[in-house]
């Protein structure tokens, strides 16, 4: 049993540093606006 708890202690504890980071990413890393073109071919118009 001691197995058990210490293979639970070693994922909750790897699962709080993921958590960790994301949480990081989100709220101090702010993206950079930026402007985007995306061409369209003109078959892409035609109705069949």
């Amino acid at each position: 049993m001691p197995s058990l708890f210490r293979f639970l202690t070693v994922v909750a504890v790897i699962a709080g540093i993921v958590y960790g980071v994301v949480f990081a990413l989100a709220n101090f890393v702010t993206p950079k606006p930026r402007e985007m073109t995306v061409t369209i071919p003109p078959d892409k118009f035609l109705k069949k």
